[in-house]
């Protein structure tokens, strides 16, 4: 298999990764998943802004890791976690780059959540 190609991220594909300065959530339902004021928002491209969370402010307790695996050239590869079968569209609704490239570090140890699958609320 041949390696996977490694991009940095410049003006042709900017990436930012900042703060967000309020209160993000996460939820399944009416019950919170995550709950952090320490989350990061990841602006790539022309891409929407995606919230990225501390491991320690979600209930993983609630999440089952699964085998489903992706990569991306400018952040590496990417573990997934499924919600509650009693979720729609629960399988591999959660994301982690679980050993980011240098240009992405900051997300180390964070999820994230695909929004068409939970509410997240952000202050």
């Amino acid at each position: 298999m041949p390696d996977k190609p490694i991009k940095i991220p410049g003006p042709d594909h900017p990436i930012t990764i900042e703060p967000h300065p309020g209160r993000v959530t996460v939820q399944i339902g009416a019950r919170t998943i995550a709950d952090t004021i320490n989350a990061l928002a990841l602006r790539e491209n022309h891409y929407p802004s995606v919230f990225y969370i501390p491991r320690t402010d979600v209930d993983m307790a609630l999440l089952e890791r699964s085998d489903h695996v992706s990569y991306c050239p400018y952040k590496g590869e990417a573990s997934y976690y499924s919600l509650p079968p009693t979720v729609d569209n629960a399988a591999n609704a959660v994301w982690t780059y679980e050993t980011p490239y240098a240009a992405v570090a900051a997300i180390e140890g964070h999820l994230a959540f695909y929004p068409d699958r939970v509410t997240i609320t952000a202050e």
